[in-house]
């Protein structure tokens, strides 16, 4: 079961945190995984990874804001099965003290970034009446998150993006979902607490997992493992859906 053996994946941002679980799943079930990457090095970090443990797989360095530097790679790549559009950038503030730029950058890589993509991908998807759209998008999308005013906005767009494109091109034999994940435990959750709570990165850690009801923090492999089901013939049926992995954060968090 879950096999992508034959398949061609490109996955953003897939040098660290999500992606690289993503990457690394897909790469074992059998996909050839193509890695877009702002940070080559991380990407190739990945890369190496996963040819290691005997699996195919490519970096391509690329920001997602470019759409012209998108559609060269994207055509570069060529066959494009799957796509998963999990690259983004996060940011705290509220609607009266996040600055235009912040907010701009913010839309640009999450949303715009998204967009650039799937404008990239869909053609070529559409020519083969065949393509697999997994979308990253957050509980911010779907409950109030405090000070999370760009990064909710953002995130709000993924999922209405994929609900557009699942309804537009199911007769073209493309599917497309998203995952909000709560709270995943990534190097940047670690830098995070790191950069703004020196001295107490235990303390606040524990405060943070604990906000998910289930206690703990998701695992990046557990996103990975739902991303896999999202993208595999046993998902054909599955169009048109979000699925939150939160930890029971959106229902039992009272």
């Amino acid at each position: 079961m879950f096999s992508l053996k034959g398949k061609s994946a490109i996955i953003t941002g897939g040098g660290s945190g999500i992606g690289k679980a993503i990457s690394v799943l897909f790469a074992k079930q059998g996909a050839h995984v193509h890695i877009i990457e702002l940070n080559e090095d991380a990407g190739l970090q990945t890369v190496n990874e996963i040819k290691e443990a005997g699996g195919l797989a490519n970096v391509h360095s690329c920001n997602v804001v470019d759409q012209e530097t998108v559609v060269s790679v994207f055509k570069q790549i060529g066959k494009i099965d799957i796509l998963v559009n999990n690259a983004g950038i996060a940011h705290i503030g509220r609607a009266d003290n996040t600055n235009e730029a912040d907010f701009n950058k913010v839309f640009d890589v999450n949303v715009k970034g998204a967009y650039n993509c799937l404008f990239a991908a869909i053609p070529v998807m559409k020519a083969n009446n065949y393509g697999v759209i997994l979308n990253m998008a957050s509980i911010g999308a779907l409950v109030g998150l405090s000070d999370r005013f760009a990064y909710s906005m953002s995130k709000g767009a993924i999922y209405a993006m994929t609900l557009s494109v699942a309804k537009d091109y199911m007769a073209d034999g493309i599917r497309c979902n998203s995952i909000s994940p709560a709270r995943v435990h990534t190097p940047f959750v670690d830098g995070f607490i790191a950069k703004n709570y020196a001295g107490q990165e235990a303390e606040i850690f524990e405060k943070l997992s604990k906000s998910q009801p289930i206690g703990r923090m998701g695992k990046p492999e557990e996103v990975a493992s739902l991303a896999l089901y999202l993208c595999s013939a046993e998902a054909g049926f599955v169009t048109g859906n979000d699925y939150p992995l939160d930890g029971g954060f959106i229902k039992l968090n009272n």
